[in-house]
């Protein structure tokens, strides 16, 4: 049994839930843990005075087998092979005891499980999304002191990048020291935000060997949740785990109280995730990782070095204490400065309680790793408060970032390109304005599309804005390819991305396509023209057979990769093709509108010049997706955003009114090419958009239209006097608008009166009226079983409005096609009660014909003047005061609607029991319905029935057998004949319903009369100006003649287009299409009024009350922050000259002692005796406190990468060899490096260099340069020299013309550079010389065989530019490499060798030669060395 089987029965584990999931059986199969097997008793006794094992377990919680174990008696423990793995015993939820619901995940792990593992139970199982940042935060794993305000800082920096980046917080997970700040940090954020800024991921790694009360967390089959105590006060050397933390990673390795287990575990897990890629929005990258410090140890330092050295970068926190605080004193230093004495000093004073367990040894090798630390600046970060104006620690933080991507493994405009995917990925555009956007790169607009479509994607407004900023032309941005890759990637959760896979499936369903096709712009097209009316044309064709090919371009799934750019290769493809679309900014609207992306719509409608039609179209778009939304948060924030653009419309429009009423008017009636030839006026009342139409100017234009060419100010009586007495047109009687009517002229007066829209209405007016007239005549008077001429007349007169409402049908100038102008025409309920009317007139006609059913017939036309009456409804929505009044009528039959409803059921429930009580089976169905439905109706009103009550009972008036078909059939009686029905029940059912029904129910309607009288009066005008327009449109259109004179112009109508096959034309009054030039001019015009309207937009908001408090309260914040720093920098100040102070006293003490011991000895002493005086106090505080400055880099004076602690391929360590020790003529007795020497595959021996071998047969090889930390040979050939060759190819980098690129006058190069296959660093060709080759075996792997004799005749022709020592990792005291340099120079671009150069390998390229280029130090230096010998830029 195991030791964890033991403790769990004591713990009373729960069994494994019901709702435990499935893949949980996961974890168990890959995840392990580990055992002591053999138990060996340790010296160490536990504090309850029991016998501990060598792992520091007692024996009872070991395995039955580790006791008594025959296998391993007798020897001494081993980790190595007496732990071994076992499925791991706890995983699942974890919740904290009295700390809220809050429930995390856990999981130990052995010390030795791969980290892809880790990762995957992370990402698949945990369900964490994967992280844009990796955070590794370490430190002080004891509590410490911070400053109050250090502290604030750092937790919001913190808390603030991990929420705006997605990152992914990595600590030691305990409730101590760093973890617990962090810890704190998370909650204090929490208890902040709200649900739907995301919980901030908070993984704590912690060893499972220390963490107090683990007991509890032990469940083999899991926990759900496992409930933790968190005890501070009961843990003694052991640790808490921190309730704040989300998930903790509790590393085993078998042992029982030692810390630290977890860092390789942990090193080896954060670089797995910092190799890994995230896909998301279009952005690829490789997930960035930075390591932040703050205090901590001996352990926090050699985190440090290691991240450094595996190329992490660092932020250390100045002001938390120890090592941090020691690493950031000396950052700013020359390497050189930083010596031993330095670092023992500053020991002394941060490490007070611990400096005497520091030996002289630890001392070195701490100088070591600190100069190596700060040699590496551009991974190292020092965040010191109030520096460079630095607030909080997330800008650190994404700052030192950047800085190490600048000198990672990207070239020239790559690296930049890699910088802005990061911010980009991180949403962070203050880094990309302040560290990306600077003058040291000129960014190219076309380089900023790739990252411009994945801001779009992934909803960055602010990137948008700031990548237009830059310079970025959405007419070459948008292109064909680019639009089907964004609706490729629209947001699946949008309704828009719904209606476009259906319409992918219909076309599946409707071809022989076995799969569902690719999205196409033509698909796209079919959903906006359902969404803006079919009154719109496709915005986008569908292409034809022949240009299927070409327009349908297959797209990958694109990737913005940091190591490849295949969405930048797209853009290059689509490059030299003329862009498809006539207004791309339109495009990009649309894409925005359909997903409600507010802030993005926002920033690209402020971009179009057709800005009317665009805020219209959205509103139209935005109003149609609320429709079928079924989320009402969304459809709210739709209609919202549409209320918006509508008003962004009218503002802009009103803006243009106020400079140019007919330039304005104009904007409402052009045709609109980019929106599918419509107009304005069309898509406001497609989206129904009242405010708009209300608005003055647009009703000002349709009262212009309205009285035709006619002026506005004729009054409505002169119009009426003119058309009774005619003659009156010719005179001044009524005014024109154009001035070439007012002369004398009969026909063009004439004309222009009759077809004025106003007068058309008044003719049909008087000719309707005398058709109602004539009709109710004929119908009272003269209707004959033989027609009467006046009926024939009604009859044609009838057959000119069945003519006129049959061009309206058929009326298509627009094109869009009979099933369309059908569906149009019955959309309008004036129509419907026109065509009802017509089929009623026609069927009483029928019947009228026929002599049997003259009687029905003359009912039928009856019914039919009812509904033509109906019809003047219509007539008279033109009246400002009776239009409304309709528009009430109509809004209150839908409230009678519903009205009756409620009411039939009162009534038919009443009429039933009432029917049912007095009357005994009742076999007439008309008395049925009179007793259940028409009487209960009559009630309401008032009309009781007498026999109810059976007070004015009387038997004359009803049958009693039913037989009187006209009276009803008698209640129940007895023999007496009277009533024997409970008068009781009845009287209290009458009650009661006349209650509901006259009191309630009655009450009801009239408060839902008066609710939408209210309702409906508060929009009356904008309602009845809307509605005005159609009847406006009616008769612009309609034909002079009123009927049944319109026959005639129906009769020149058929001719034209029958028979002449002229096509339909509207009136320019409402649509037009202008010229090109005037187009564009007047676009021109309302783009230049719509920035005024932004403007004054801006300053509206600037002026706005709120906004003033804001923007004083965000300065009186900025001030108090600048009081604090400045009282900071002043008390640090301070602080610093009381320490310089204090020294000098001190220094001062000693002169006087000396000075007293040598008066006594009567002597003077010797001057090298005397001690040094200090700096003054104020020149050392200012050194010290100065250390903003950045010391000048200068090169090394020794070489560096030969004292590398960690030898490279081996985990040989090397002696730590400061830079002060490294020439042999320095003391350095505690120097006492170890031996190493590779094992080689060589068959031949290794042969030791005559001039480096000893008489003893040893070698005798010192490394020139000086100490290396290393003996032997290290995995050279040789011993002494090992010779290598380096060609270094160049030519000049030129511009398109051929001309030679330069920068600050000087000529710029290009150097050849080439790829290692085992890795992803770029290097010089060339490598080591092997015994009699003149070339390198690596440049051999390059070159094809063929060329090898030709690159060795250029070699010779070449200029030797260095020759000596190499500083490489490889080096040792007794072992390095000397190199040749020899530079190959192409002065012309045509020649042979460059080409065949160009045509070498894959992994070859050519790279621009700048101090920035990421190579080898040592290769750098070679690059400089030529660059001065052809007076190059460098």
């Amino acid at each position: 049994m195991t030791r964890r089987r033991i403790a769990v029965k004591d713990l009373d584990t729960p069994p494994l839930p019901i709702g435990r999931p499935k893949h949980l059986s996961w974890i168990p199969e890959n995840i392990k843990k580990k055992e002591c097997v053999y138990f060996v008793e340790s010296s160490q006794m536990s504090d309850t005075g029991r016998v501990m094992c060598e792992c520091g377990y007692p024996r009872e919680q070991h395995l039955e087998e580790a006791t008594k174990s025959s296998v391993f008696l007798g020897k001494e423990w081993d980790p190595k092979r007496h732990i071994q793995e076992m499925p791991t015993d706890a995983f699942g939820d974890i919740s904290f005891a009295g700390l809220g619901p809050k429930v995390g995940k856990y999981v130990r792990v052995s010390a030795d499980t791969p980290p892809c593992i880790i990762y995957q139970l992370m990402t698949q199982h945990w369900g964490l999304d994967v992280p844009n940042l990796l955070i590794s935060v370490t430190g002080g794993a004891k509590n410490f002191n911070m400053m109050p305000r250090l502290k604030n800082i750092f937790r919001r920096g913190l808390v603030k990048v991990a929420q705006t980046t997605g990152a992914w917080i990595i600590t030691g997970g305990s409730h101590a020291g760093v973890m617990k700040q962090v810890g704190e940090a998370v909650r204090d954020f929490s208890m902040s935000s709200s649900c739907k800024e995301g919980e901030i991921v908070t993984i704590g790694i912690a060893t499972w060997g220390t963490v107090y009360n683990r007991g509890s967390l032990i469940c083999p089959m899991g926990s759900f949740p496992a409930e933790y105590v968190l005890d501070e006060d009961s843990q003694g050397n052991l640790s808490c785990l921190d309730s704040n933390h989300s998930h903790f990673i509790l590393v085993d390795d078998g042992t029982h109280g030692r810390y630290g287990v977890e860092i390789s575990l942990r090193t080896r897990l954060e670089k797995f995730i910092s190799e890994q890629t995230k896909v998301k929005e279009g952005v690829t990258i490789k997930i960035p990782i930075v390591c932040v410090v703050l205090e901590g140890g001996p352990g926090t330092l050699d985190t440090i070095y290691n991240a450094i050295t595996n190329g992490t970068p660092c932020v250390i926190v100045e002001g938390s204490g120890r090592v941090a605080d020691v690493i950031a004193q000396v950052a700013n230093r020359p390497v050189p400065e930083i010596t031993i004495s330095l670092i023992q000093k500053k020991l002394s004073i941060l490490f007070r309680d611990t400096y005497e367990l520091f030996t002289e040894g630890k001392i070195v090798e701490w100088t070591k790793k600190i100069q190596d630390i700060v040699r590496s600046r551009q991974l190292l970060t020092i965040f010191r408060e109030g520096k460079d104006g630095q607030q909080d620690v997330d800008v650190a933080i994404l700052q030192a970032l950047l800085k190490a991507s600048r000198n990672h493994d990207h070239f020239g405009h790559e690296n930049w390109d890699h910088q802005l995917k990061l911010a980009v990925a991180w949403n962070r555009v203050d880094i990309a304005r302040s560290e990306i956007f600077t003058d040291d790169h000129e960014w190219k607009p076309a380089d900023l599309h790739p990252v411009m479509a994945a801001a779009l994607i992934a909803n960055k407004p602010d990137f948008v804005k700031l990548f237009l900023e830059q310079g970025v032309r959405l007419k070459e941005f948008v292109t064909w390819d680019t639009l089907i890759y964004l609706y490729e990637n629209i947001a699946p959760s949008s309704l828009f991305h719904s209606k476009l896979q259906k319409v992918l499936v219909e076309e599946k369903e409707c071809s022989a396509f076995s799969k569902v096709p690719g999205i196409q712009l033509h698909h796209v097209s079919q959903v906006l023209r359902e969404l803006l009316g079919d009154s719109t044309q496709p915005l986008y064709p569908k292409p034809k057979h022949a240009e299927r090919h070409r327009l349908s371009i297959t797209v990958p799934h694109i990737k913005l990769n940091v190591q490849g750019v295949s969405l930048r290769s797209l853009y290059k493809r689509s490059a030299g093709r003329v862009t498809f679309t006539m207004d791309p900014v339109r495009d990009l609207l649309i894409w925005a509108i359909v997903q409600s992306r507010k802030e993005l719509a926002e920033i690209i409608w402020a971009q179009s010049q057709d800005c009317i039609a665009g805020a219209l179209a959205c509103s139209k778009i935005l109003k149609e997706l609320s429709k079928e939304e079924d989320d009402t948060d969304s459809m709210e924030e739709m209609l919202t955003l549409a209320e918006e653009y509508e008003h962004r419309a009218i503002s802009v429009f009103t803006e243009c009114y106020r400079k140019d009423e007919e330039r304005a008017q104009k904007l409402l009636i052009r045709v609109s090419e980019a929106w599918g030839k419509t107009t304005c006026l069309q898509l406001a009342l497609e989206a129904k958009n009242m405010n708009f139409v209300s608005h003055g100017g647009i009703q000002a234009f349709l009262t212009k239209v309205w009285w035709g060419k006619l002026c506005v100010d004729n009054g409505l009586w002169r119009v009426i006097l003119c058309m009774v007495f005619f003659p009156l047109i010719y005179t001044s009687f009524v005014t024109f608008r154009e001035k070439r009517l007012q002369p004398m002229s009969c026909l063009t007066r004439t004309r222009a009166f009759f077809t004025a829209p106003v007068v058309i209405f008044h003719l049909n007016i008087l000719s309707y009226f005398s058709f109602l007239w004539l009709f109710a005549y004929v119908l009272m008077i003269d209707f004959q079983a033989t027609p009467s001429w006046r009926e024939y007349f009604i009859y044609f007169w009838l057959f000119s409005l069945v003519c006129e409402e049959t061009r309206q049908l058929f009326y298509d100038p627009d094109g869009f096609g009979l099933l369309k102008m059908a569906s149009l025409y019955f959309s309008d309920f004036w129509n419907k009660l026109d065509v009802c009317a017509i089929l009623i007139f026609i069927a009483g006609l029928t019947c009228r014909w026929i002599p049997s059913t003259l009687y029905p017939g003359r009912i039928i036309l009856s019914l039919a003047f009812i509904i033509f009456c109906l019809r003047l409804m219509h007539i008279f929505t033109v009246s400002k005061t009776l239009g409304p009044k309709i528009i009430i009528v109509k809004r209150m039959m839908k409230d009678v609607f519903f009205f009756l409803f409620l009411l039939a059921v009162w009534v038919v429930s009443f009429g039933v029991a009432k029917q049912a009580i007095l009357i005994h089976n009742e076999e007439r169905v008309d008395w049925i319905f009179r007793g259940v439905v028409y009487h209960s109706y009559l009630t309401i009103f008032g009309q009781i029935p007498s026999y109810i009550d059976g007070v004015n009972f009387n038997l004359d008036q009803c049958s009693p057998n039913g037989t009187d078909p006209y009276k009803p059939k008698c209640p129940e009686s007895n023999k007496d004949k009277r009533p024997v029905f409970p008068e009781w029940l009845t009287v209290i059912l009458l009650c009661l319903y006349l209650l509901f029904t006259n009191i309630l129910l009655l009450n009801l309607l009239i408060a839902m009369f008066n609710y939408t009288f209210q309702q409906v009066q508060e929009h009356t005008d904008q309602i009845w100006k809307f509605q005005r327009h159609d009847l406006i449109e009616e008769y612009h259109g309609r034909p002079a003649a009123p009927p049944p004179f319109i026959l005639f112009n129906h009769l020149q109508l058929f001719v034209k287009r029958v028979l002449l096959r002229q096509p339909a034309k509207r009136h320019k009054q409402l649509k037009e299409k202008l010229e090109k030039n005037e187009e564009a001019a007047l676009l021109s015009w309302e783009t230049y009024l719509k920035e005024n309207y932004l403007q004054h937009q801006q300053c509206q908001e600037k002026q706005n009350m709120e906004q003033k408090i804001r923007d004083v309260a965000q300065r009186v914040d900025v001030l108090v922050e600048l009081l604090d720093l400045d009282r900071v920098k002043r008390t640090g100040l301070v602080e610093q000259r009381l320490a310089g102070l204090e020294e000098q006293m001190s220094q001062t003490a000693k002169t006087l002692a000396w000075i007293v011991r040598a008066l006594r000895g009567n002597g003077f002493g010797s001057e090298e005796d005397a001690p040094t005086m200090g700096k003054s106090s104020q020149s050392l505080a200012a050194s010290e406190y100065d250390s903003e400055e950045k010391p000048e880099e200068t090169t090394a004076p020794y070489h560096v990468s030969s004292r590398n602690l960690l030898y490279p391929s081996s985990s040989t360590v090397r002696f730590p060899v400061p830079d002060e020790k490294v020439p042999w003529e320095v003391e350095f007795q505690i120097y006492d490096p170890p031996f190493y020497t590779a094992d080689r595959k060589e068959v031949a021996p290794i042969i030791l260099v005559k001039e480096y071998q000893c008489l003893s047969g040893s070698f005798c090889a010192r490394n020139p340069m000086g100490r290396t930390g290393l003996r032997g040979r290290g995995s050279l050939r040789f011993f002494g020299p090992n010779h290598a060759l380096h060609p270094i190819v160049t030519c000049w980098r030129r511009n398109m013309d051929g001309s030679i690129y330069r920068k600050s006058l000087k000529k710029m190069l290009e150097v050849l550079v080439v790829k290692s296959p085992v890795s992803d660093h770029w290097a010089l060709p060339g490598g080591s010389l092997e015994p009699g080759e003149s070339l390198p075996l690596k440049l051999k792997r390059v070159l094809r065989r063929e060329f090898w004799p030709q690159f060795q005749n250029l070699l010779n022709q070449g200029a030797e530019v260095y020759k000596g020592y190499v500083d490489d990792p490889r080096n040792t005291d007794n072992a390095w490499i000397e190199t040749v340099a020899i530079n190959v120079h192409f002065e012309d671009q045509n020649d042979m060798q460059m080409k065949r150069l160009n045509s070498v390998n894959l992994c070859v390229r050519w790279q621009l030669v700048d101090k920035r280029i990421p190579l080898y130090a040592n290769h750098k230096e070679l690059l400089q060395k030529v660059t001065t010998l052809l007076g190059a830029y460098y």
